[in-house]
């Protein structure tokens, strides 16, 4: 059995929980949105095609804050094309993923669903193929109130009042050679300068994401970051990070560990944004959107998909990356959703990649049933947990040897205390794939506590590290009541399963 302990102090906290920390992503890429959130025809679709048993899924999910409308799909994208009558809406060649475009979901579409979701909109406007002039243009649209060209053409496709979309991101991975349109960081980094400032005349109030390194593994990672900030410190107000984590050769045990490459990537750029600001004498503080996240079989798609998918012509809509998620995957989730949370004084916008079917924590069939992956419940427990101050936790623990990472802790842990609601939550992953983990949690500052509830994401019973929630199991691995928990004295004291992430509440009287 490995060993750990937590020391919980409430008066060591690093910030408030930034509740756009929860957010996702909707991309008009394979199945995400056509026959995925909007499926005009489907048994359980609305008036406006919106499927309600998706719908259901999401609210339950707990998205504070969707991404729109890509990704690599924005860097090609016109967006005037996805507004006014759908019957004149051209159809286009989607070059991103190889596909047909028809246009029949855009932004008033997406405006309304996002309103129904009950999730704030973060646009992306297109700084591949386009420019200051058609970026300037779409927060006229969107935002103005009326009485200009692009205002009132708002207005006559049917929506009177502005959307009021207050966070815009400045394109899209655009140090990646994959891209359309793709730059260098002195070239993007005058656009997105040109951009901000072109933007943020037609409404001042809105905020802006600059684009950061697509990965850490990217070559000009940190210079590509030095040169965008010093052109636009000024002009934004965050820099974005991507990242995505997959098993390699069968090597569990770094992969478990993965959150500490996240740790690293998020101290990297917060070093490289300081940096900036100190040699360029700013004020302000440019903080991270993390607005693309998750864990992906990048090799899969890489080497098998994408060949598939140029073989097969142009398509609308095709599957394209729709991963089937395992316990093992769910539990590196939580542990990528610990390493926001830490980082949560710096990293204020985090999306998770994508919402439904592509690598998404719900998946739906055409004509078909919804239903959540294993790694839905990490985001939804702590979206709806996570509230108040962030704690500066101290752990100790037994050491996992991994290929990647050497000797990293036994455990994986993030928690929250609240003082309006008295609640503290500790959201806490037991890397090990075969040994439980006798857990201590030290309560300092706090007076009478009681558990409210332990519960635990972990190999079910009769399965194994690979099981998964498919369309005729749907909840074969869900939350579970963690058996061995107890308030002991001014402790906490719990057995976590082997390859688990659990959630500890505790209600909290001060003395």
């Amino acid at each position: 059995m490995t060993q750990a302990r937590i020391t919980v102090d409430r008066d060591f906290t690093i910030g408030d929980v930034p509740r756009r920390l929860f957010g996702s992503f909707v991309e008009h890429m394979g199945r995400c949105v056509y026959t995925g959130i909007y499926e005009p025809g489907h048994p359980l679709a609305d008036e406006r095609g919106f499927r309600t048993d998706v719908l259901a899924l999401v609210k339950e999910m707990g998205p504070t804050v969707v991404r729109y409308p890509g990704g690599n799909f924005v860097s090609g994208y016109r967006w005037e094309d996805g507004v006014g009558p759908v019957a004149d809406r051209p159809v286009r060649i989607d070059g991103a993923w190889h596909t047909i475009e028809t246009n029949a979901f855009g932004l008033h579409e997406f405006m309304d669903w996002a309103k129904e979701a009950g999730a704030e909109v973060m646009e992306a406007v297109n700084l591949g193929t386009r420019g200051v002039e058609e970026a300037r243009a779409l927060v006229e649209y969107a935002n103005h109130p009326g009485g200009t060209y692009w205002s009132d053409l708002r207005r006559r496709n049917g929506a009177e009042q502005p959307f009021d979309i207050t966070l815009w991101c400045l394109g899209n991975e655009l140090d990646g050679p994959w891209q359309i349109g793709g730059k260098t960081a002195a070239e993007y980094g005058r656009l997105a300068q040109e951009s901000a400032k072109a933007m943020k005349l037609v409404d001042p109030t809105i905020e802006l994401v600059a684009v950061g390194s697509s990965s850490r593994s990217m070559p000009t990672f940190g210079s590509w970051e030095h040169t965008v900030l010093t052109h636009a410190y000024d002009e934004v107000d965050y820099i974005s990070m991507h990242a995505y984590y997959q098993e390699h050769d069968e090597d569990a045990a770094s992969f478990l560990a993965e959150s500490v490459d996240m740790d690293a990537f998020i101290e990297g750029v917060i070093a490289t944004v300081d940096a900036v600001k100190a040699a360029g004498k700013h004020t302000k503080q440019v903080d991270i959107s993390f607005d693309e996240w998750n864990v992906w079989d990048q090799v899969r798609y890489n080497e098998v998909e994408a060949a598939e998918i140029a073989a097969a012509g142009w398509r609308q809509h095709p599957r394209i990356i729709e991963d089937t998620y395992s316990v093992t995957d769910a539990v590196v989730v939580g542990t990528l959703l610990n390493s926001l949370l830490r980082h949560g004084d710096r990293v204020k916008i985090a999306n998770q990649a994508q919402l439904v079917n592509v690598i998404a924590p719900i998946r739906a069939e055409e004509n078909g049933p919804a239903w959540r992956q294993t790694s839905f419940w990490p985001f939804e427990r702590m979206a709806r947990l996570a509230k108040g101050r962030i704690l500066r936790l101290a752990v100790t623990a037994s050491q996992i040897e991994t290929k990647r990472y050497g000797g990293v802790d036994s455990i994986d842990a993030a928690g929250t205390w609240d003082e309006e609601s008295g609640k503290l939550v500790v959201f806490v992953a037991n890397r090990s794939l075969e040994e439980q983990n006798d857990l201590t949690i030290g309560l300092h500052g706090l007076g009478d506590v009681r558990l409210r509830q332990a519960e635990t994401l972990t190999v079910p019973e009769g399965g194994d590290r690979r099981t998964a929630n498919l369309e005729t199991t749907p909840d074969a691995v869900h939350m579970v009541p963690l058996a061995a928990a107890e308030v002991v004295g001014d402790a906490v004291r719990a057995t976590l399963p082997p390859l688990s992430w659990s959630v500890i509440e505790l209600d909290v009287a001060r003395a």
